[in-house]
């Protein structure tokens, strides 16, 4: 997996006049040479000034502004900076300077104009459906979701009115097919939880920009890092922050990310009233984890390499679902949408829930927990937890068995993990 460059320029230095003249070409470039993702993840966001010697030295890291409220000299600018994302910081709930930082941060990493943090992945999902959406709405979401997602698209159904249509998101003419005159949004994730369906974004929201339809996409599989959607034509990205951008299993939040300013705005309007915003120190623990980001997923790609191979070679193993599989079933997709296959897999066990449920008790390094995305392997049985709010026929239509087990490969040894797995399993046939 390499290191793909984002359209961020370098800032360079201004020149001496006072410098001798240099060997150097007389002509340089006008473009700025686009920086690297793991360069952005260092550097995106800042140093967060707080001294009162701005400009003689400021801190390398970030610091945490743990303040509820900040203080004015004026009144009028303070009254000003009320209704206003791009304000001076007013009270963090509004905004607040640490929490700033991460959204540049984020913004800079997806290719994105600005992004709003929020205390979870869900409440980001939450707010950017509840400001685009009203009773009597349409959406067209693909089958293959969170359980947490489903569950709030099947909310907003039962509670408010709005109509859902679910599509395979396997074919932009079926998308096309779903559309109807009160369409206002697509629903998609780059890689679908859990069983790791790549979706074409560039093919879908080209389909959503010829019916004037906000596209709007879960990156969390991928990050960053795998794919950037906004470059494919959506026009907001979501991320539960938890998984890998913290990646550290230490803290929750979720960020929405946005292609252009508007749509920012009228977010924004509905994190201050609804109240997700995260806390100083969360929006601090996840910026610290983004830094790293980069490093991990290539990791997590190379050891979800190993263990996916070999699951697909186990005598009690039935199907892996990875995107790195040569057999993926889209391969083509994934070869143009995806910078890397991800950590993120899962694999049917012949024996059913049965094996499924001795598999999950029986690892003794990976661990039985919810969430994914951090340093340890965690593996779970999606019919029981992420995906609960599943009926029997709806698991069967995303593909989700009784023997289905989801895996996050964590950073360990492989063939440490492989070891675990290996005792684990059934013995097959």
């Amino acid at each position: 997996m390499t290191s793909t460059p984002v359209s961020a320029p370098i800032p360079a230095s201004a020149p001496d006049p006072d410098a001798p003249a240099a060997d150097a070409p007389a002509v340089r470039s006008a473009e700025p040479r686009a920086q690297a993702v793991d360069t952005i993840a260092v550097h995106a966001g800042g140093t967060a000034e707080s001294n009162d010697f701005t400009g003689v030295s400021r801190p390398v890291a970030v610091p945490i502004h743990q303040a509820s409220t900040f203080t004015f000299d004026d009144a009028d600018v303070f009254a000003d900076a009320m209704g206003k994302p791009d304000a001076p910081f007013v009270y963090s709930r509004y905004g607040n300077p640490t929490t700033h930082a991460l959204e540049t941060a984020m913004a800079a990493l997806e290719g994105g104009v600005a992004a709003l943090a929020t205390s979870s992945g869900m409440g980001a999902i939450t707010a950017v459906l509840t400001t685009h959406l009203a009773s009597g709405d349409h959406v067209v979401a693909q089958r293959r979701l969170y359980g947490g997602t489903f569950a709030m698209l099947r909310d907003l159904e039962q509670r408010y009115g709005v109509q859902v249509t679910y599509v395979s998101g396997d074919d932009p003419a079926e998308v096309a097919a779903a559309v109807r005159p009160n369409t206002r949004l697509l629903y998609l994730e780059t890689i679908a939880n859990p069983m790791t369906q790549v979706c074409d974004i560039p093919a879908m929201t080209a389909v959503a920009r010829a019916h004037g339809i906000l596209t709007v996409v879960d990156n969390t599989f991928a990050t960053p890092v795998l794919c950037r959607p906004l470059a494919h034509g959506a026009d907001i990205v979501v991320h539960s922050t938890t998984k890998y951008v913290g990646g550290h299993s230490d803290v929750v939040g979720g960020i929405a990310v946005f292609a252009d300013p508007a749509g920012h705005r009228a977010v924004w309007d509905r994190i201050v009233e609804s109240g997700v915003n995260p806390d100083p120190f969360a929006a601090w623990l996840t910026l610290r984890g983004l830094r790293t980001l980069p490093l991990r997923m290539r990791r997590h790609c190379e050891v979800a390499a190993v263990v996916a191979g070999r699951l697909a070679e186990h005598p009690a193993v039935s199907a892996v679902y990875w995107p790195g599989l040569p057999d993926h079933p889209r391969r083509d997709v994934v070869d143009r949408v995806l910078d890397g296959p991800g950590g993120m897999l899962a694999f049917d066990l012949a024996g059913g829930r049965a094996a499924a449920d001795a598999f999950v008790h029986g690892v003794r390094l990976a661990l039985l927990a919810a969430s994914l995305g951090g340093l340890e392997t965690l593996v779970v049985h999606p019919a029981g937890t992420s995906h609960r709010q599943l009926d029997a026929e709806q698991l069967r239509a995303v593909g989700i068995g009784e023997g289905t087990v989801r895996v996050s490969v964590g950073i360990e040894d492989p063939e440490d993990i492989w070891a675990d797995f290996a005792q684990a399993l059934p013995a097959g046939s």
